[in-house]
C-alpha cells in the first residue's frame, strides 16, 4: 500500500483579596458567567441522545462558557487536566494529550462533534492532537460504558470537542460575532481568535472562524531535571553534563505556533432538521522539549520540531422525523488529510508521517414510547498511515472498521435501566517494508462489547446506579506492526503481530444527588482485563536506544472520582460556594507489576464568589507522590498548586464584553505530570499570569 502524500491548570484568603483588588483596577465589560452561558446539562450530545447528567450511568464532565475560556491552553490535554478523572500526557505545552482514568493512546477516542480527529496523536506521545481548543464551544468527557457507542478504542473514554463550524441554529441577529484575546506570562503566550455566523435567509446560515497562537519556551518552576536525573548528571566527570543539573527556568525547545481557519454552511428548517458542511485547515509548528544529557556517551538529540498540517472536511445532516417509532435520523461524516514532518536542528526534514482518515456514522434515534427510548446505528472508519524517513518505526498500514451498535433506555420513574451492545469488525494490514525488515501482514478481529445498568432514585434528587460492561478492543497497527527506532519516545519499539483482542469486564457504581444546596457526584469503577496490551523493556539496546516489546497479560484497573459542591448563600450580592474534587486510579499488570504512567491521588478544593458583574475563584490542588512504579519508572514527588481567577463584566451579565485575570501556580511550585514520558525532563509551567478579553455581539 502506498499513500498519496498530496492527499494526504495559610494564604488563600489574602490571595483572594489580592485577586479582587487586581480585578477592580481592570477596565471594561463582559460575557455572561459560566452559570448563565453553559449549555444545560440535559443536552449531552456525545451520548447520541439528549439526556440529563443525573440519568447517565457513566462519569460525565462538561466544560463550556467562561470556564472553558479560563481553562484553554495550547493543547487539549492541558485544557482538560482540571476535570475529574482527567490528566495530561504532559509531552510539552503543544503535544499534551488527554489521559482519562489513567488510560490514553488508542484506549481513548478524541472526537470533533462525534467523529474522529484523524491525526497521529494516538500513535505516539510526541504527536499533538489536531484539534485546537480555541475553536471549541463545549467539550464533553465521558468515561464508562456509554463511551463504547463510539468505538472499541473508547474503552478508556471519549473526549468530544464541539464547535459551531457547521451551524446548528439560525442566529437571532443578522450577524453574530465573537472574538477573544489572551496572554499567558509563563510562555509569553499570545492568542487571538474570532468567529462570524450569519443568516443568509431562507434557513441558510454561514460561519467562518480563525485563530492564532504563538508561545515561546515555557518558564517552569525550579530545576528542569528531576532530582534523580540531577544526581546522575552531577556524578559524571564532565563539566558540560554537570551543568545540566543546575539548569532552571525555561524549558528548552518548547515553543509553539499554531493557526487554523474554518468555514461552514448549513440549511436549517423550521422544525429543526438541518444539513451542512464545513472545511478547515490546521497548522502547528512546535518543539519537542529537549532531553538533557545526564550520563557519558552520546547526548540526546535536541531542538527537534514538528511541523504539522491537516486539511479537513465535515458533513452533518439531521432529519427530525417526529414519527411514532423514529424521532430523528442523524448522519455524520468526516475526512482529513494529515501530515507532519519531524524537523532536524538544521531545519531539514527527518521523518515524515502521513495519515488519511475517514469516518461515517449513522444514528436512528427512537421516539419515546411508554418510557422506552434508544438509539441504534452503524459506523465506518478507515485509516491509511505511512511513515517515511530514517527514524520511521511503522510500515505503511491500513485499518478498516465497520460496526453496528445500539443503546436502549427504560424509564419507569424512580427506576431507570439501559442496555447497550456493539459489534465491530476490524481489519489491520501492513505492507512489506525492507527498511524495517517486515513482510506484508494482515490481522482480522471481531470485537463484541455490551453493557447493562440500572439506577434508582432513593429519595427526590438522589439517584444510585450500577452498570456492568464487557468491552473488547482490537490492537491497533502500532501495537501490531511497529519495528523501528522512535525518536519521540527514545525507544526502539517492537510490535507483536500475534496480539489477541484486549478484553475487559467491569462494574461501575454512581451516586448523584442534591440536598440543601449540596451537590454530590461519585463514581467508583473496577475492571479486569484479559490480554491487556502494554510495552515492556527487553533489556536490549538497538540503534543506541532501549528496546521495548508489545506484550499482553491480565490486568486490574480500578479507581474513583468524587465531586462535591456546596452553595453557601448570598453575601453583599455575591453567590458564595465551595467545591471539592478528588480522583484516583490504580492499575496492575499480572507478572509485570504496576502499570506505567498512572496518575496518583489528586484533591482539588475551591471557593467561588459570583455576581452579575464579577466572578472570583481561589483553588488549591494537591497531587500526592507517585511511588507505585512500573519497571524502569521513576518516582514523582507530590506538589500543591494555588490558582486564582477572576472575570469582570462591568456592564452586567448581558453585556458583550468580559475581561479575565488569573494566576496559576501562584507560588512557583515545581510540578511534574506522572503520566508524562517526559516528567523527569519537562516540569509543568511555573507561575502563569493570564489576561484575556472576550466580546460577543
Amino acid at each position: 500500500m502506498t499513500i498519496d502524500r498530496k492527499c494526504s491548570l495559610s494564604c488563600l484568603l489574602s490571595s483572594s483579596l489580592l485577586m479582587m483588588g487586581a480585578s477592580l483596577v481592570m477596565p471594561a465589560r463582559a460575557e455572561a458567567p459560566a452559570k448563565h452561558e453553559e449549555q444545560p446539562a440535559a443536552d449531552i450530545i456525545v451520548t447520541a441522545m439528549s439526556r440529563g447528567k443525573a440519568d447517565l450511568l457513566a462519569g460525565v464532565a462538561t466544560i463550556s462558557g467562561t470556564k472553558l475560556t479560563d481553562a484553554r491552553r495550547p493543547s487539549l490535554g492541558d485544557t482538560l487536566a482540571g476535570l475529574p478523572g482527567a490528566s495530561s500526557s504532559g509531552f510539552g505545552p503543544a503535544a499534551a494529550r488527554p489521559v482519562l482514568r489513567g488510560l490514553g493512546g488508542d484506549r481513548l477516542r478524541i472526537l470533533t462533534d462525534g467523529v474522529g480527529s484523524f491525526d497521529a496523536s494516538a500513535s505516539s506521545a510526541d504527536h499533538a492532537v489536531s484539534i485546537n481548543p480555541m475553536t471549541a464551544e463545549r467539550i464533553e468527557v465521558v468515561r464508562g460504558p456509554t463511551a463504547l457507542l463510539y468505538g472499541s478504542s473508547a474503552i478508556g473514554g471519549v473526549v468530544n470537542v464541539i464547535d459551531n463550524r457547521i451551524p446548528r441554529r439560525v442566529p437571532y441577529e443578522a450577524l453574530h460575532a465573537e472574538g477573544d484575546l489572551g496572554y499567558g506570562s509563563a510562555a509569553d503566550e499570545r492568542t487571538v481568535g474570532g468567529a462570524l455566523t450569519g443568516g443568509l435567509g431562507g434557513g441558510w446560515v454561514a460561519h467562518i472562524d480563525g485563530s492564532w497562537l504563538k508561545a515561546n519556551d515555557l518558564k517552569t518552576g525550579g530545576y528542569i531535571l528531576s532530582a534523580p536525573r540531577r544526581a546522575e548528571a552531577t556524578a559524571v566527570n564532565d563539566p558540560s553534563v554537570q551543568a545540566n543539573a543546575r539548569l532552571r527556568g525555561k524549558l528548552g525547545n518548547s515553543a509553539v505556533k499554531t493557526w487554523d481557519v474554518g468555514a461552514g454552511l448549513a440549511y436549517i428548517d423550521a422544525n429543526g432538521s438541518n444539513i451542512g458542511v464545513s472545511l478547515a485547515r490546521h497548522d502547528s509548528l512546535y518543539g519537542i522539549p529537549n532531553r538533557l544529557q545526564t550520563s557519558m556517551g552520546t547526548a540526546p538529540e535536541g531542538d527537534v520540531r514538528i511541523d504539522m498540517r491537516q486539511y479537513r472536511a465535515d458533513f452533518r445532516a439531521e432529519i427530525v422525523a417526529g414519527g411514532s417509532w423514529i424521532d430523528r435520523l442523524k448522519l455524520r461524516a468526516g475526512y482529513a488529510d494529515y501530515r507532519h514532518a519531524e524537523l532536524e536542528p538544521d531545519g531539514g526534514i527527518g521523518t515524515q508521517f502521513f495519515n488519511k482518515g475517514m469516518e461515517v456514522r449513522f444514528d436512528a434515534v427512537q421516539a419515546t414510547r411508554g418510557g422506552w427510548s434508544g438509539s441504534s446505528g452503524a459506523q465506518f472508519f478507515n485509516r491509511e498511515f505511512e511513515a517515511v524517513g530514517a527514524e520511521k518505526f511503522l510500515p505503511p498500514s491500513q485499518t478498516d472498521q465497520i460496526s453496528l451498535f445500539t443503546l436502549q433506555q427504560f424509564d419507569f420513574g424512580r427506576f431507570k435501566a439501559e442496555a447497550g451492545a456493539r459489534v465491530e469488525r476490524n481489519v489491520a494490514r501492513a505492507s512489506a517494508d525492507m527498511d524495517l525488515a517486515t513482510s506484508a501482514m494482515s490481522r482480522h478481529f471481531t470485537a463484541y462489547s455490551g453493557s447493562a445498568g440500572a439506577s434508582y432514585e432513593l429519595i427526590d434528587d438522589w439517584r444510585f446506579g450500577v452498570s456492568l460492561t464487557h468491552a473488547e478492543r482490537a490492537p491497533n497497527a502500532e501495537e501490531l506492526f511497529s519495528n523501528g527506532p522512535h525518536a519521540g519516545t527514545l525507544a526502539f519499539e517492537r510490535g507483536n503481530p500475534n496480539l489477541a483482542k484486549e478484553q475487559s469486564n467491569g462494574a461501575e457504581l454512581t451516586l448523584r444527588g442534591r440536598l440543601a444546596g449540596l451537590t454530590i457526584d461519585v463514581s467508583a469503577y473496577y475492571n479486569r482485563y484479559r490480554n491487556f496490551v502494554y510495552q515492556a523493556p527487553t533489556g536490549e539496546i538497538v540503534d543506541d536506544l532501549p528496546a521495548y516489546q508489545m506484550m499482553q497479560g491480565r490486568a486490574v484497573h480500578k479507581g474513583f472520582e468524587v465531586e462535591l459542591k456546596q452553595q453557601l448563600g448570598i453575601y453583599h450580592g455575591f453567590a458564595l460556594s465551595t467545591d471539592v474534587m478528588a480522583d484516583y486510579v490504580r492499575a496492575t499488570v499480572a507478572h509485570y507489576g504496576p502499570a506505567p504512567q498512572i496518575p496518583p491521588l489528586r484533591v482539588l478544593g475551591g471557593v467561588e464568589a459570583q455576581s452579575d458583574k464579577l466572578d472570583l475563584r481561589a483553588e488549591v490542588e494537591h497531587v500526592t507522590a507517585a511511588n507505585r512504579l512500573a519497571p524502569v519508572e521513576t518516582a514523582t514527588p507530590n506538589f500543591t498548586l494555588v490558582n486564582l481567577s477572576s472575570t469582570w463584566r462591568p456592564w452586567g451579565t448581558d453585556a458583550p464584553l468580559s475581561l479575565r485575570l488569573s494566576v496559576n501556580n501562584l507560588f512557583y511550585v515545581t510540578a511534574r505530570h506522572h503520566a508524562s514520558l517526559l516528567k523527569d525532563d519537562a516540569p509543568m509551567a511555573g507561575r502563569d499570569v493570564r489576561l484575556g478579553a472576550a466580546i460577543r455581539f
